[in-house]
Protein backbone atom coordinates (compact mmCIF):
# COMPACT_ATOMS: atom_id res chain seq x y z
CA UNK A 1 0.00 0.00 0.00
CA UNK A 2 2.91 2.41 0.76
CA UNK A 3 4.29 1.55 -2.66
CA UNK A 4 0.85 2.52 -4.27
CA UNK A 5 0.92 6.00 -2.38
CA UNK A 6 4.21 6.80 -3.96
CA UNK A 7 4.06 6.04 -7.09
CA UNK A 8 1.83 9.15 -7.56
CA UNK A 9 3.85 11.81 -5.38
CA UNK A 10 6.82 10.54 -7.86
CA UNK A 11 4.65 11.08 -11.15
CA UNK A 12 3.51 14.71 -9.69
CA UNK A 13 6.79 15.62 -9.42
CA UNK A 14 8.06 14.49 -13.01
CA UNK A 15 4.58 16.20 -14.48
CA UNK A 16 5.41 19.71 -12.75
CA UNK A 17 9.24 19.38 -13.97
CA UNK A 18 8.02 19.08 -16.79
CA UNK A 19 6.58 22.85 -17.55
CA UNK A 20 9.75 24.51 -16.06
CA UNK A 21 12.10 23.20 -18.63
CA UNK A 22 9.55 24.40 -21.42
CA UNK A 23 10.08 28.11 -19.90
CA UNK A 24 13.98 27.58 -19.60
CA UNK A 25 14.07 27.18 -23.14
CA UNK A 26 15.96 30.06 -24.70
CA UNK A 27 13.84 32.64 -26.34
CA UNK A 28 14.51 33.91 -29.37
CA UNK A 29 15.04 37.57 -29.37
CA UNK A 30 13.37 38.96 -32.93
CA UNK A 31 13.26 42.42 -31.86
CA UNK A 32 17.25 42.14 -32.44
CA UNK A 33 16.85 41.14 -35.90
CA UNK A 34 16.66 43.91 -38.73
CA UNK A 35 13.27 45.42 -40.17
CA UNK A 36 11.45 43.30 -42.84
CA UNK A 37 11.81 45.12 -46.68
CA UNK A 38 9.57 47.13 -48.07
CA UNK A 39 6.88 45.85 -49.77
CA UNK A 40 3.77 46.50 -52.19
CA UNK A 41 0.68 45.97 -50.10
CA UNK A 42 -1.70 46.46 -53.50
CA UNK A 43 -1.86 45.32 -56.95
CA UNK A 44 -0.16 48.05 -58.36
CA UNK A 45 1.29 51.61 -57.34
CA UNK A 46 1.35 54.69 -59.27
CA UNK A 47 5.23 55.93 -59.27
CA UNK A 48 5.38 59.81 -59.62
CA UNK A 49 7.60 62.72 -60.77
CA UNK A 50 6.56 64.49 -56.84
CA UNK A 51 5.50 63.50 -53.07
CA UNK A 52 2.48 64.53 -53.96
CA UNK A 53 -1.14 62.74 -55.96
CA UNK A 54 -1.34 65.36 -58.11
CA UNK A 55 1.82 64.83 -59.59
CA UNK A 56 2.83 63.43 -63.03
CA UNK A 57 2.66 59.74 -63.39
CA UNK A 58 6.11 58.72 -64.28
CA UNK A 59 5.33 54.76 -63.94
CA UNK A 60 3.97 51.62 -62.40
CA UNK A 61 5.09 49.83 -59.74
CA UNK A 62 3.81 45.76 -59.41
CA UNK A 63 3.87 43.42 -56.74
CA UNK A 64 6.54 41.78 -59.12
CA UNK A 65 8.80 43.93 -59.33
CA UNK A 66 12.10 44.58 -57.68
CA UNK A 67 13.00 47.97 -56.32
CA UNK A 68 14.80 49.88 -53.27
CA UNK A 69 14.06 52.69 -51.39
CA UNK A 70 16.41 55.40 -50.66
CA UNK A 71 14.61 58.42 -48.99
CA UNK A 72 11.42 59.30 -47.26
CA UNK A 73 9.31 62.74 -47.43
CA UNK A 74 6.22 62.22 -44.91
CA UNK A 75 4.37 59.98 -46.27
CA UNK A 76 5.93 59.12 -49.56
CA UNK A 77 9.10 56.98 -50.26
CA UNK A 78 11.37 57.48 -53.00
CA UNK A 79 11.79 54.48 -54.73
CA UNK A 80 14.33 53.21 -57.92
CA UNK A 81 12.16 50.33 -60.07
CA UNK A 82 14.68 47.52 -60.51
CA UNK A 83 12.46 45.94 -63.44
CA UNK A 84 12.01 48.92 -65.25
CA UNK A 85 14.78 51.87 -64.13
CA UNK A 86 11.97 54.54 -63.30
CA UNK A 87 12.84 56.81 -60.10
CA UNK A 88 9.96 58.12 -58.43
CA UNK A 89 7.65 58.65 -55.26
CA UNK A 90 5.20 56.48 -54.13
CA UNK A 91 2.57 56.54 -51.29
CA UNK A 92 3.51 55.13 -47.93
CA UNK A 93 0.06 53.91 -47.80
CA UNK A 94 0.85 51.17 -50.94
CA UNK A 95 4.07 50.61 -49.92
CA UNK A 96 5.34 49.85 -46.70
CA UNK A 97 7.54 47.66 -44.15
CA UNK A 98 5.52 44.82 -42.59
CA UNK A 99 5.62 44.50 -38.74
CA UNK A 100 7.06 41.66 -37.14
CA UNK A 101 5.41 40.05 -34.65
CA UNK A 102 7.54 38.91 -31.39
CA UNK A 103 5.90 36.13 -29.25
CA UNK A 104 7.46 36.17 -25.87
Amino acid sequence: MLGALALPVLSATAASAAPAAVTEAPASGCCDLPPLPYAVHAKAVTIRSKASSKSTAVGVLYKSHKFSVSKKSGNWLYIKDKTTGVRGWVSGTYVYRDVRMCLD
